[in-house]
């Protein structure tokens, strides 16, 4: 019995070491934490269980067979955030540089197995140098069968990758595939294919950073949602973004109480609004001050910014936020944002996150780039995401609600339940001097008149009443009641009941 607990205790000695000490001072002096201390401060204290620690790669081609590591590369099990439950898989790039085998794909999936079956979230922190050269087409089938998995998950369970250091080639698709990815600026990068292959290529001389980097991804593809400093703030992020999500689809988000009351009012609102409609405010400033705590937790900010998406509380009950930014680009919806905000909804949709949203929309971008780019399909998107959405959906127009971007922004034509308006909303077809040029076109040279026209269109048609009237606006509130008036709304929804008509799943214009 002594001999085979000797056994044991140094086989767990030799996983814990990884590639050895060497290799971990390494990653130590780039700044980055190995795949164990990663889980270590991701979960809560002694509340990790690994799985398949003995765990050990199968390749007997160019001498593989001599050099062998418990775990593989990849540290798998399950523990706690903040006592909720959470599966997770650490690569550790001390390991043949993290590199996926069969072995360690097969670790992966069956962590990802057990997340479905029990219903809880799934979490990667992605370190690897890609495929495993040596196993060949073995390895690449590994990727695929997780690919597999992120694919029949979605929707079913929240899924997070953070990306820790490399991640290319068919590496990237698995995260590409989960629901948010998070970066770390200066040690992480994804590209599908490398500085030397593009340069060999296509001439183009590109740094790893340039071409994958956090910073790239963040603000030029869109391909990362949030970037930190380093691996820490990271993990401890994560794990503040992850009190916002509900464990599965068969359950509500997680209830956290707070300070704040339901029934505050913030009258600095009532002077938001600027007098000039051409000027623009900060949509930010009305959401930090609607939510709980003032907290709210932004998705992409440094991208698209004419669009605003995250998560917060109202009266401790998580929401996701979708906001028109009138500081860029004048709030106007173009390809970017409407990507943006459609992806968002429809996470929000599928684990029960109700949905507010705060319009301050002149239309959609004009230009040639925009058409050429396919404006048509991808601002469909946003708006088949809103019509698709059951979740309850509350809509706020602060200001400008213009033409077909009004209907788009959850309006109560696509099932939006409340529906509300400032006093200094404006809901028309388009503003009143474009209005005017096209209806009165034979006035236009007589600037008197043109500007009395401007003035009887906005009275009759730039307000929130003929919405009104048509009950297309439940009520006009006054901007220091708008955090009553959204939790309340949100109470009487607690208990909404809505359902799609049955299909196999829809076909979103891609």
């Amino acid at each position: 019995m002594s001999e085979i607990i000797k056994q044991l205790e140094a086989k767990r000695a030799q996983a814990h070491l990884g590639g050895g000490q060497k290799r971990i001072l390494a990653q130590h002096k780039k700044g980055k934490l190995t795949a164990r201390e990663r889980i270590e401060l991701l979960l809560d204290v002694d509340s990790f269980e690994e799985w398949d620690m003995f765990v050990e790669h199968r390749c007997t081609d160019f001498g593989m067979q001599e050099d062998s590591v418990p775990s593989d590369g990849v540290v798998t099990g399950y523990g706690m955030i903040n006592g909720r439950l959470v599966f997770v898989y650490s690569q550790d790039f001390t390991v043949f540089g993290g590199s996926l085998s069969e072995a360690h794909a097969e670790k992966i999936c069956k962590v990802m197995d057990q997340a479905m079956k029990v219903g809880a979230p799934v979490i990667g922190l992605n370190d690897s140098g890609g495929a495993r050269i040596q196993e060949g087409v073995a390895s690449l089938g590994g990727y695929a069968e997780i690919f597999q998995r992120n694919v029949l998950a979605s929707g079913v369970i929240p899924q997070i990758s953070l990306i820790m250091g490399p991640c290319a080639g068919g590496a990237v698709y698995s995260p590409a595939l989960t629901d948010f990815i998070f970066m770390v600026k200066d040690s992480s990068y994804m590209f599908v294919t490398g500085p030397e292959v593009v340069k060999t290529v296509t001439h183009e001389e590109v740094t790893a950073e340039e071409l994958g980097g956090a910073l790239t991804h963040s603000t030029k593809s869109g391909v990362c949602d949030r970037v930190f400093e380093n691996d820490v703030e990271a993990i401890l992020m994560l794990r503040r973004f992850f009190n916002y999500l509900p464990l599965s689809n068969r359950e509500a988000p997680p209830i956290r109480p707070s300070a704040s009351k339901s029934e505050d009012i913030d009258f600095s609102l009532d002077t938001l609004i600027p007098s000039n409609p051409n000027k623009p405010y900060d949509m930010l400033e009305l959401i930090h001050k609607v939510l709980d705590d003032k907290e709210f937790f932004e998705i992409q900010p440094d991208y698209a910014k004419n669009i605003i998406i995250g998560m917060g509380r109202v009266n401790g009950q998580t929401i996701g936020i979708v906001a028109n930014q009138p500081l860029v680009l004048a709030g106007c919806l173009d390809i970017k944002s409407s990507i943006k905000a459609a992806r968002f909804v429809r996470f929000c949709d599928a684990f029960n996150i109700p949905v507010i949203t705060f319009v301050d929309v002149p239309g959609f971008m004009p230009g040639t780039s925009q058409e050429y780019g396919g404006i048509i399909k991808h601002g469909a998107k946003l708006l088949f995401a809103y019509a698709e959405c059951t979740v309850p959906k509350i809509t706020l127009i602060t200001r400008k609600a213009y033409g077909g971007a009004y209907d788009v922004m959850s309006s109560k034509h696509l099932r939006g339940d409340v529906n509300f308006a400032w006093p200094t909303a404006e809901i028309a077809v388009m503003g009143p001097k474009g209005a005017v040029e096209i209806i009165f076109r034979d006035e236009k040279g007589d600037s008197e008149k043109i500007s009395a026209r401007e003035a009887e269109y906005k009275t009759k048609f730039a307000n929130p009443f003929v919405a009104g009237r048509r009950g297309y606006i439940d009520d006009v509130i006054m901007p220091h009641e708008t955090r009553k008036r959204i939790a309340r709304s949100l109470l009487m929804l607690k208990d909404k009941e809505l359902e799609n008509p049955w299909r196999k799943h829809n076909n979103i214009p891609l």
